[in-house]
């Protein structure tokens, strides 16, 4: 099982690397989330997930009696979705900013961060 979420976690990083060094954007955006899913996987991982018994302990004892899952692993990857979520939100309105001021969504095409004269100060540049 271990092995199988190893490989499966390093296809997905490999998938996300190949997605984010695109020239698209939205390869990028769909990059960064299997990124982010490849994360939370290996976390997952990391968290013994062989053991299914709840992280209960018996009353009068003091430690589990056997091996029991870890639930630290499973609250980061609860709050790493919820961040992840928040994130997805703020790149797609970066994407649609960027989209509706430059008309494009090619990387190698956005070069140009401001349009006029580079040699006045910021404050004498006109507005867009």
């Amino acid at each position: 099982m271990e092995t199988v979420l190893a490989l499966l976690t390093g296809t997905m990083v490999a998938g996300s690397v190949f997605l984010m060094l695109g020239k698209n954007l939205v390869r990028f955006i769909f990059g960064l989330m299997l990124a982010s899913n490849a994360v939370n996987l290996l976390i997952f991982a990391a968290g013994r997930p062989d053991t299914s018994r709840p992280p209960l302990i018996p009353q009068g004892s003091l430690q589990p009696v056997a091996a029991v899952a870890n639930s630290l692993p499973q609250a980061l990857i609860l709050t790493a979705i919820v961040i992840g979520f928040a994130l997805l939100a703020f790149i797609f309105i970066l994407f649609l900013r960027a989209y509706q001021q430059l008309g494009t969504v090619d990387t190698e095409a956005m070069t140009n961060s401001e349009s006029g004269n580079q040699d006045t100060a910021p404050s004498e540049r006109p507005r867009p």
